[in-house]
């Protein structure tokens, strides 16, 4: 199966030249840092940043420039900096053209859950809610199970709903899974050394097999 690293390497091939790109916290942040360099895409922090680069060397790190995350990252040059209100009018207006986020649960149906577990102290919704009402494309990445070993793909997710019907792609540790019209989840590709059956076992959901699954190459 994919470590972090292998996730973001795959979510990676995702993306296209001309793209707006916001990365969420997590495993997201990670894609920066293995998008080709012959693409030329913007990549926006709600925090207002715009422009972001790959994560800082040491000798680079400037404690004042934070992603959304709190993790201190590069610029790159024709960078902006802007207000938070600035930056939610840009992903409202309908302007990110690919949302990259994590997860708690997904369903079939393509509601994500990624905010909140009942019981637990949080600090707020952050920026998840919009983003996954505005975006163009919402690609999720998230470990397929639980530490306990439970599905995270679900027939109907349990905990507080950030967004409906909005995912559209997965990239898990397991596989790469399209949302498909009328609730499922479609197999595109298995992680390097993964089975079809392992993949099945693994998710609760309505998985969807056709013909031979390809193996990711990353």
């Amino acid at each position: 199966m994919l470590d972090k690293i292998g996730i973001a390497k795959r979510i990676a091939q995702e993306v296209k030249d001309g793209m707006y790109i916001n990365l969420g916290i997590g495993i997201p942040t990670l894609v920066a840092n293995y998008i080709p360099n012959n693409l030329n895409v913007v990549l926006q922090s709600e925090n207002g940043l715009l422009g972001i680069g790959p994560f800082p060397k040491e000798h680079e790190v400037d404690a004042d420039l934070i992603n959304a995350g709190k993790q201190t990252i590069t610029m790159m040059p024709g960078s902006a900096l802007f207000s938070s209100a600035e930056s939610f009018a840009m992903i409202r207006g309908g302007h990110v053209d690919l949302t990259i986020l994590g997860a708690m649960e997904v369903s079939e149906n393509g509601d994500i859950a990624n905010w909140k577990v009942p019981g637990k102290m949080v600090k707020g919704m952050g920026g998840a809610m919009d983003l996954v009402a505005s975006a163009k494309h919402i690609i999720v990445a998230m470990q397929h199970c639980s530490k306990e070993g439970a599905s995270k793909l679900l027939t109907q997710c349990s905990l507080p709903i950030t967004g409906i019907r909005c995912v559209k792609r997965i990239v898990s540790d397991l596989a790469v899974l399209d949302v498909v019209e009328g609730g499922g989840f479609k197999l595109i590709e298995r992680a390097p050394g993964v089975c079809v059956e392992e993949i099945k076992k693994a998710t609760a959901g309505n998985l969807i097999i056709e013909g031979e699954i390809p193996e990711m190459i990353l």
